[in-house]
């Protein structure tokens, strides 16, 4: 039984983690290629705020490819081998279109938020305006992080991926604080340094989204499926 959990690996800790380092090798080439569209497409805008629906619309490929990272990882978890491509390329292939279902309108969603933001002060009572969407710029990402778990990994009809996401938002609170402080130190990152080092270390940030969100898969689970 001992070999056939580990596979391929066997069961030794150097194997084991020879294994885990070239799977987030993997990891690491996949995101940077899957992320290189959207780093080279900001790179070639002008950082005005004209430009604000242009950036935002570049971060349509970044969903699809953390939802092909979840779900690698559990597959990793469950099945341990040397082909860790594989399940990266399947989840993909299966969970691209529901993805995007959600992604494209709230990225439409923060880009009026975003102009909202940046054109505040073209219009009375902008002050109030600013606070109030940067607030809801931060809950929809947040809701997003939730989104892509239940789009990756169950197969509800859209308005209960909606549904559930919200639900989760809040049932499961101490993942919500931690998809918040991803974003947060994602965000630092690029202002403080590049968007390129943020390609580069896509995997680490991958890595904590996961551990950051098993306990909504096992949630959900538990809450919105029938077991056989």
């Amino acid at each position: 039984m001992e070999s056939a959990r580990y596979g391929e690996i066997g069961p030794g800790v150097l194997s084991r983690l020879t294994a885990a380092v070239y799977r987030y090798l993997v990891l690491g080439v996949f995101l940077a290629v899957s992320g290189l569209p959207t780093v080279v497409f900001w790179s070639l805008l002008s950082p005005q705020p004209a430009n604000a629906v242009l950036f935002v619309a570049a971060l349509a490929p970044v969903a699809p490819a953390l939802s092909a990272a979840l779900y690698a990882q559990r597959a990793w978890a469950a099945e341990p081998d040397l082909k860790p491509a594989k399940p990266l390329v399947r989840g993909l292939r299966l969970n691209t279109r529901d993805t995007l279902a959600w992604w494209i309108p709230m990225l439409a969603l923060n880009a009026v938020l975003a102009v909202n933001i940046l054109f505040a002060d073209a219009v009375p009572g902008g002050e109030l305006l600013r606070p109030v969407c940067a607030v809801l710029m931060a809950a929809a990402a947040v809701w997003s992080g939730h989104l892509l778990v239940v789009s990756s990994f169950f197969s509800f009809r859209f308005r209960d991926v909606l549904r559930v996401a919200a639900a989760e938002f809040f049932l499961s609170w101490k993942a919500t604080l931690g998809i918040l402080a991803l974003l947060v130190v994602a965000t630092a990152t690029v202002l403080l340094s590049s968007e390129a080092l943020l390609l580069l270390l896509g995997w680490v940030f991958c890595a904590w989204l996961w551990a950051a969100v098993r306990p909504v898969v096992a949630d959900v689970t538990e809450r919105f499926t029938v077991r056989d």
